[in-house]
């Protein structure tokens, strides 16, 4: 880009990684030419104060007000990575496990999707599924507890 004339910013670009960036949920996207560079981002806040910080609620995959808040007894089986969860092996495929379902050892229970890897996450032994403490397609945290099963 030349320093002596700024290159004229088409409104209609701007707009349209405006749109981008909304539909994506990204903070910021940036477009590049040999002529032109735009850069778009949205407003973040920043807490600065610790006392601000502790007052903020908890993040939305800490606790969902589904959950219960003692998890039943059984095995809890927790998130060997962090991903994508998902309770499908595609879209509008059943679900691999419901609520009360019979699993042996071995069986998916769920995949977790991370770089665009599947990665299944299997039964450690036979039993009742009692709970399932995901929704298909969240986000999910190394150790969140995914699924409770009694023997």
């Amino acid at each position: 880009m030349s320093k002596d004339k700024p290159a004229s910013i088409n409104s209609e670009h701007v707009r349209i990684l405006a749109q981008l960036l909304q539909e994506t949920d990204l903070s910021e996207i940036e477009y590049e030419t040999e002529s032109l560079r735009i850069r778009v981002a949205k407003k973040t806040h920043v807490v600065t104060s610790s006392a601000a910080v502790a007052s903020l609620p908890p993040p939305a995959s800490a606790k969902t007000p589904d959950a219960p808040e003692s998890p039943p007894d059984g095995t809890v089986i927790k998130a060997p990575l962090v991903g994508t969860v998902y309770r499908a092996p595609e879209p509008g495929a059943p679900p691999f496990i419901n609520e009360g379902d019979t699993v042996k050892k071995g069986d998916t229970l769920l995949i977790i999707e991370a770089m665009k890897t599947m990665n299944p996450v299997r039964a450690p032994a036979s039993g009742t599924i009692t709970a399932i403490l995901v929704t298909d397609g969240a986000p999910i945290e190394y150790g969140e507890q995914l699924v409770i099963m009694t023997p």
